[in-house]
């Protein structure tokens, strides 16, 4: 109990804090606004092609908004020194890491839905198998946290943080197959792609809005349960090595 009510207090700072504030929250909707507009009209294709454009749009604006989000605030709390109190809180260091990147996951799924509804708004998408989808959002939006968490325990500047997303989240978007079929990048990229989280993701994405998928659905939740559970295990040590020791 004591854990649960400090897992939540510190759930609820960080999205009055960070992920609750106008610009994020507007942030959080114009993006994935843009994007499906962008997307959409690039195709040329009428509103029967938005179930085989949802499942990029949706996977870029998870992406995008846990990265950012995460890559800032836990930065500025290391660089504040609010992360450092953080620490004395009686609560497992496991256990508030997950807290602390909870917010970014709830973000990313949200961003997720922002898309989806205004697709379902303008056009029928009926026949999307949700339990494929959900569970795709929900693990994409973990291993996008975990990334971004790998990053801001990287770097220690705002702006270096930034930077090192962009290195990694923009080939990730050319790579993972949304733009692409990987079968038709070059044989010497091929094997990055399948190196790539959102490779992954994407692909149950397509299969659960009807579209044909590249691997063995088992294949992509375990390879993505690997991620989810290797970044954050990676990220835990570099935090108790870098900032604790």
């Amino acid at each position: 109990m004591r854990y649960g009510v400090a897992f939540w207090n510190i759930l609820l700072k960080d999205m009055r804090t960070y992920y609750l504030k106008p610009p994020n929250v507007s942030w959080g909707i114009i993006f994935p606004l843009a994007w499906t507009g962008m997307i959409f009209v690039r195709s040329g294709s009428g509103l029967e092609s938005l179930q085989g454009l949802l499942p990029g749009v949706m996977s870029i604006s998870i992406l995008f908004g846990t990265t950012s989000m995460l890559a800032v605030t836990v930065t500025l709390e290391k660089k504040g020194r609010s992360f450092e109190r953080l620490l004395l809180a009686p609560i497992p260091f496991t256990l508030l890491m997950l807290a602390k990147t909870s917010g970014a996951i709830v973000f990313g799924i949200a961003n997720s839905f922002v898309p989806l509804l205004l697709a379902g708004a303008i056009a029928d998408l009926g026949g999307i198998q949700w339990h494929l989808v959900v569970p795709a959002i929900f693990l994409i939006a973990m291993a996008s946290t975990f990334l971004g968490l790998f990053v801001a325990v990287s770097v220690s500047e705002v702006f270096e943080a930034q930077t090192f997303s962009n290195f990694i989240r923009f080939p990730m978007i050319f790579l993972c197959g949304l733009f692409f079929p990987i079968s038709s990048l070059p044989a010497f990229l091929q094997p990055v792609s399948y190196a790539l989280p959102l490779t992954y993701g994407v692909d149950v994405l397509q299969a659960g809005f009807n579209n044909p998928s590249a691997m063995s659905l088992p294949l992509d939740f375990a390879v993505l349960g690997f991620f989810c559970v290797g970044l954050f295990l990676i990220s835990l040590r570099n935090i108790d090595r870098r900032w604790i020791a």
